[in-house]
């Protein structure tokens, strides 16, 4: 029974960062109604660069928080650019294979401009270990929790206390609405991918932050981890986005603990499949 609760207890730690890239799912799929590919890519293109910085000035953390957001927010712009903006007044498919498209030439990007295929990234050293009880809460993922948590709050806030985020889900209920009382819709879907980008690049950081390091492929399994996210939250819900990638956290971990590391990627597939074959016809809508 303990190692049932221990296990939960890594599981809602590992969530709360996956909840964080479903939420950047959904935030531009609520508003834009369109799905992104290269969402994942884009946070992949920021790690890098802060893994870069972090080689050039080890121990300037700042500094690789900073080019690691900016990467993100940089890279998120170009695919806002090319396969939305754009593209608006094509069918939501033609966004989405455009995303693909893009999503290899990042991949390519990276690999052309990384030294080798895994790079260090620093993790604080400051976050202590602590335990309640007989459960212990490891520092990487107590990092990643209190993160995750503190982000998804101020996005809550921001979203459902501002006249911003009020505007957002405006859109996002109706754009043809948002526009007769006078909502910039152009502008204002851009925010709210550009936002999305940077809830992608803090749940990168938390992340990268806690494993130490970053492959190529981080790009395809945060694409895989926040769409089963957002698809088994409704997929334009964001509260919903925050208790799928709950679920999915919980799900791995237990299925590790249960059948062993090598089920543990079979059980994210398997929340996939269900969610698609659950959600497969939700539409964009209501945030």
């Amino acid at each position: 029974m303990l190692d049932f609760v221990q296990a939960l207890a890594d599981g809602v730690m590992l969530g709360a960062t996956y909840s964080l890239l479903g939420l950047g799912f959904t935030l531009i799929f609520g508003v834009l109604r369109r799905l992104n590919l290269a969402f994942g890519p884009s946070i992949l293109v920021g790690i890098y660069a802060g893994s870069h910085v972090h080689l050039a000035w080890p121990g300037a953390s700042s500094a690789v928080v900073g080019a690691t957001l900016g990467g993100a927010l940089l890279a998120g712009a170009y695919v806002e650019r090319c396969c939305f903006r754009a593209l608006a007044d094509q069918a939501p498919v033609v966004s989405m294979v455009s995303s693909f498209a893009v999503w290899m030439q990042l991949q390519e990007l990276v690999a052309l401009l990384a030294p080798s295929r895994t790079m260090p990234y620093p993790s604080p050293a400051w976050v202590p270990t602590v335990t309640v009880g007989s459960i212990l809460l490891r520092s990487d993922a107590l990092l990643m929790w209190a993160g995750a948590t503190g982000i998804m709050l101020g996005l809550f806030a921001l979203l459902y206390r501002t006249r911003l985020g009020t505007a957002i889900r405006a859109l996002a209920d109706s754009p043809e609405a948002a526009a007769l009382v006078g909502v910039n819709v152009p502008a204002l879907g851009a925010l709210a991918f550009l936002l999305a980008s940077a809830v992608g690049g803090v749940a990168g950081i938390l992340i990268a932050a806690s494993q130490r390091q970053v492959t190529p492929y981080f790009g395809l399994w945060a694409t895989v981890k926040g769409l089963t996210a957002m698809l088994l939250g409704g997929a334009s819900s964001l509260p919903g986005a925050v208790l799928g990638g709950l679920l999915l956290g919980v799900a791995e971990v237990e299925t590790l603990w249960l059948l062993g590391g090598q089920f543990r990627d079979l059980a994210t597939y398997a929340l996939l499949l269900l969610a698609v074959a659950v959600r497969g016809r939700t539409r964009g809508g209501d945030l």
